[in-house]
C-alpha cells in the first residue's frame, strides 16, 4: 500500500519542493493552500504528469472546523495519511514589536501555532497504535529563527517557532509508545517568497555573508531534509532537530 503525505501549506517554496520530492519517493501527496489554487493544482499537475498521485486541498489550517474536513476528504480520497509535514508559516512585514499591531500578532500565532497544534492532532488519530493506526511520522517546519529571536525584524514570527520547537519535543514523548516519530527542521535563510511578504525580496544577498556557508539556501535543500526525517532511514529518530541553515 502506497504511503500518503499531507503537506500543509504546499503550493510555494518549502512546501512545493517537499511535495514534488515526496511524489518522487512514492508518496501519495496531499497539498494544501490557503488562497492561491493556480500554484497548488500546478504542482499537482506536475506529480501527475511524472506519473504520481496528487490532490491540492484548500483549508485554512489554522481553523478546527477546517481542518476536520480536510483530514475527512482526505480519509475519503487516500486513506488515513502516515505522514504529516506541518509546514504552513507566514509573517508580515519587518518591524519591532512596539510597532505590531495585535490583529497581526494574533494572525501569526493561529496561523504557525494553532495549525500545527490541531493539524498534529488529526494526524494522531489516524496514525496513533492506540487508536487502531499503523504508525507515522510528523516533521514540523521551524526556523532558525527560533534561536536567533529576529530581532528589530519578526520577534512574533520568532517567538511562534520557538512554540514549535517545544511543541516537537514535548509530542516526540508523547507520541514514542504509539509508533509515531515527531521531529524538526529549522531552515536558515532560503531563497523563498516569504521575504517579499516580509518586505524584503532581497534579504537572503543582503545577509548571506553572515552565513558560514556564506551563501542562501534552496527550498530543496529542506525538502531533502524533510523527507530523510520522515523515511525509514530515520527509524531511530524522534524529538530532534535539523538546521538547514548554512552553519547559523
Amino acid at each position: 500500500m502506497k504511503r500518503t503525505i499531507l503537506i500543509t501549506g504546499s503550493s510555494r517554496g518549502i512546501g512545493a519542493a517537499t511535495a514534488l520530492l515526496a511524489a518522487k519517493k512514492g508518496y501519495q501527496v496531499c497539498l494544501n493552500y490557503l488562497s492561491n489554487a493556480q500554484a497548488a493544482e500546478g504542482i499537482v499537475k506536475v506529480i501527475i504528469e511524472n506519473g504520481g498521485k496528487a490532490k491540492a486541498y484548500q483549508a485554512d489550517v489554522s481553523s478546527e472546523s477546517e481542518v476536520i474536513s480536510l483530514f475527512s476528504k482526505i480519509d475519503s480520497d487516500f486513506g488515513s495519511i502516515s505522514a504529516l509535514v506541518n509546514n504552513v508559516g507566514i509573517l508580515e512585514k519587518q518591524s519591532s514589536l512596539i510597532e505590531m499591531e495585535f490583529i497581526r500578532i494574533q494572525k501569526v500565532i493561529n496561523t504557525n501555532i494553532i495549525s500545527n497544534l490541531i493539524c498534529s492532532k488529526e494526524a494522531i488519530k489516524r496514525m496513533s497504535t492506540k487508536y487502531g493506526g499503523k504508525g507515522g511520522s510528523i516533521v514540523n517546519v521551524s526556523s532558525i529563527a527560533s534561536k536567533t529571536g529576529s530581532p528589530n525584524e519578526y520577534v512574533d514570527y520568532a517567538s511562534s517557532k520557538g512554540a514549535i520547537d517545544t511543541l516537537t519535543v514535548g509530542l516526540s514523548k508523547e507520541l514514542a509508545g504509539e509508533g509515531i516519530r515527531v521531529n524538526a527542521v529549522r531552515p536558515g535563510f532560503i531563497y523563498t517568497d516569504i521575504h517579499a511578504d516580509g518586505g524584503e525580496v532581497n534579504r537572503v544577498d543582503r545577509l548571506k555573508a553572515s552565513i558560514p556557508l556564506k551563501r542562501g539556501g534552496q527550498p530543496i535543500e529542506v525538502a531533502n531534509s524533510i523527507l530523510w526525517l520522515l523515511s525509514d532511514e530515520a527509524s531511530y529518530v524522534t524529538g530532534t532537530f535539523l538546521d538547514v541553515a548554512g552553519g547559523r
